[in-house]
């Protein structure tokens, strides 16, 4: 098998572990607050746990500068995942994971606002078919805006999320000369002070397959998945990285509806396409010649900012 088959079984296996995070959220049962302290909790042990083991804290190329980048993204990381979590209850797994995959814009977005990062015509009119593809994801009619307001929370709670993730891309880009599991695991330690006051142990009080859902989540959404996917990332070409992205929305409306029964509309379904084709636009679009794109373990910063994670666009 060579490298490139292998990355590609890696970040598909990692990506088919993030499509099936929705149903071990709901299942644990747990207010999303907790269910992200556990994750962070969780995620933290396995992270440090491999790095220990690999012996990458010594001579891990942290600077102050770098490490409080770090700690920013994982800020905006942690409450990522937060919105997200909250948009499963209000929504639906398939709805909030299509919304939430309009990360990528964002990014190019936010590049071009706080760093001037060129934009050009044509990344504008995807955004815009992208925008066009999430009106008809969200599914929003009139009585949403009068029934409560629920689904309609569910929709910006998504959208919020992408927004965080996408800042948090920008900030770790940032970051040189360290590895990525590196940055991650400072992201999920920067989540355990974080949301130590907003966790309610009251609610957690259950014991059996609720902790089992909440361990999954950490050992194999966090340490498991991450692992797989910067190892990936290392032998993939940004094009396949950006296909095997959509492996992970893919999945996560399968299970949404084999578990729940959950699945999106006939007009929903019309803008998945969009969607789609407009992030592989964005995300594939050709960079300047003054600054090619590298496929080297000097991709290592720019593959932490992808976890869809976070984490290629992972949760």
């Amino acid at each position: 098998m060579t490298s490139e088959h292998t990355g590609t079984a890696q970040l598909t296996t990692a990506m088919m572990l993030s499509g099936t995070l929705g149903v071990f959220v709901v299942e644990s049962g747990a207010p999303p607050f907790d269910v992200v302290f556990f994750r962070v909790l969780f995620g933290a042990l396995a992270l440090g746990g491999y790095v220990l083991a690999r012996g990458w804290l010594r001579d891990h190329g942290f600077t102050p500068r770098t490490l409080g980048l770090a700690v920013l993204g994982g800020v905006f990381i942690v409450f990522n995942w937060v919105l997200l979590f909250q948009s499963y209850e209000n929504t639906s797994i398939s709805v909030a994971t299509v919304v939430y995959h309009t990360q990528p814009f964002y990014v190019v977005l936010l590049g071009a606002l706080l760093f001037r990062e060129r934009l050009t015509a044509a990344r504008v009119g995807w955004i815009g078919v992208a925008f066009a593809g999430l009106i008809l994801v969200s599914g929003v009619t009139p009585a949403d805006f009068t029934g409560g307001g629920a689904y309609l929370t569910g929709i910006g709670q998504a959208l919020l999320a992408a927004l965080l993730y996408g800042l948090s891309t920008l900030v770790t880009k940032r970051i040189t000369g360290v590895r990525p599991h590196l940055i991650a695991l400072v992201q999920v330690l920067v989540g355990i002070p974080l949301l130590l006051p907003f966790a309610d142990f009251g609610a957690m009080r259950g014991t059996g397959w609720d902790w089992g859902w909440l361990a999954g989540l950490g050992l194999l959404h966090t340490g498991v998945m991450y692992v797989l996917m910067y190892a990936a990332y290392a032998k993939l070409p940004t094009a396949k990285i950006a296909v095997l992205a959509f492996v992970y929305p893919a999945v996560a409306m399968v299970m949404d509806w084999a578990v729940y029964g959950h699945h999106i509309g006939p007009v929903q379904a019309l803008g998945v396409p969009l969607i789609v084709t407009a992030s592989l636009k964005v995300t594939l679009a050709r960079k300047p010649a003054s600054a090619p794109a590298q496929r080297t373990a000097g991709r290592a910063p720019e593959a932490a900012s992808r976890t869809a994670t976070p984490a290629a666009c992972e949760a």
